[in-house]
């Protein structure tokens, strides 16, 4: 038994003098990623010199699936900011061995051109029985199974697919399907208002939301539009889902929004959160049932019912989805909902510059180009 402890010990101490790049040198598994990383001295320094990380590392199928893809080319054309983005999105400030639960966790993403988040851009981690879920941009997932494997200065999960930097609100709201807002922000003339923003919460109505009270858009002033739409966003707090509690939170409007959570379901005046967490360039979206009506701020929720209350008395729906004519279309499908264990699933400054519409560079894949159906 001693002899077993000892040369347990010499594996666990052996495990933790090797450097990262030794590391992945070693790691057959991550040989597509060696590779490539081969091409960048300096990264690989600048990667290799960081302390107390944790790095999600994409397995070989999962780089050969960048690499075959559209967003390979941004990677191929050398764009070393974009590539340095890419990478550090990756990296995770602390060590985690483990996982418990939901958590959010920063990352080492914090140039303003690609994220407006005080701390820095984050990564959520949902734990499971064994295995856990990173998601990203567009709730995009990745998985990490078995043990993580240690180095000096921390420890590297792999995992099975590549990570996609948040975009911006806008951009967002196009490749999630939310295209009615997507519309409406541009008829308000609030794109880049929204976009500059640092440190959001955005409850974004679905397009159904929308459809619902279409009569009720016509007759709007862009003034009532931009009011009601401002209504929808909480400045300087990224309300994650493990962050929102009962209570009552102003608004970029003005007035207040009243977050209920009845049983794990969160609704916000009287809409229902029907997808949490989906991460921006500058903070998080939630996405609702209604639109919410800042001349109606007492609706309340009603849990009972599976769907909220809209908060236009009269109104009534449209023969099709407002605001949507000319807007661009998601390119592709993907993830629908939440992910497990979110709440509610099936959670004050500007920034000096706009984080990036990474959609526009064509890296689609690499940088959310995916879409993320949300007509629920």
């Amino acid at each position: 038994m001693l002899f077993k402890s000892l040369a347990v010990s010499a594996l666990a101490a052996a495990a933790l003098a090797q450097d990262l790049t030794t590391l992945l040198a070693n790691t057959t598994e991550l040989s597509n990623l060696t590779t490539y990383l081969g091409l960048f001295p300096d990264l690989v320094g600048q990667l290799a010199s960081l302390q107390n990380i944790t790095l999600l590392a994409p397995n070989n199928d999962a780089f050969s699936r960048l690499l075959n893809s559209s967003a390979g080319a941004a990677l191929v054309q050398n764009d070393t900011a974009l590539i340095q983005a890419l990478f550090t999105y990756h990296v995770l400030e602390g060590t985690y061995t483990n996982f418990t639960d939901t958590q959010f966790i920063p990352t080492l993403l914090q140039p303003p051109q690609f994220t407006n988040v005080t701390g820095g851009q984050v990564v959520q981690a949902v734990a499971g029985d064994n295995s856990t879920a990173f998601f990203s941009g567009l709730l995009n997932n990745a998985s990490s199974t078995g043990s993580p494997l240690n180095y000096s200065g921390g420890v590297v999960h792999i995992i099975d697919d590549v990570l996609i930097i948040p975009q911006n609100v806008s951009e967002t709201a196009i490749q999630a399907n939310l295209s009615a807002l997507a519309g409406a922000l541009t008829s308000a003339d609030l794109v880049e208002t929204v976009d500059y923003l640092s440190d959001v919460t955005i409850f974004a109505p679905n397009n159904a939301a929308f459809e619902a009270i279409g009569s009720a858009f016509p007759n709007l002033t862009m003034d009532d539009l931009s009011s009601i739409l401002q209504y929808h966003v909480i400045q300087g707090t990224v309300g994650y889902s493990t962050l929102l509690e009962n209570g009552s939170v102003p608004t970029v409007q003005g007035n207040n929004v009243t977050i209920t959570i009845v049983d794990g379901d969160v609704f916000v005046n009287s809409a229902r959160v029907v997808v949490a967490d989906v991460l921006v360039a500058n903070g998080v979206v939630h996405v609702i049932d209604n639109v919410l009506n800042p001349e109606n701020a007492t609706a309340t929720a009603n849990p009972s019912e599976e769907t909220g209350s809209p908060a236009f008395s009269g109104a009534s729906s449209a023969s099709s989805v407002p605001f949507t004519s000319g807007v661009a279309t998601p390119t592709a499908s993907a993830a629908t909902e939440s992910a497990p264990g979110a709440t509610g699933a099936t959670s004050s400054s500007t920034g000096a510059a706009m984080p990036i519409n990474t959609g526009a560079i064509g890296a689609a894949a690499l940088f959310g180009g995916a879409a993320l159906v949300m007509n629920l």
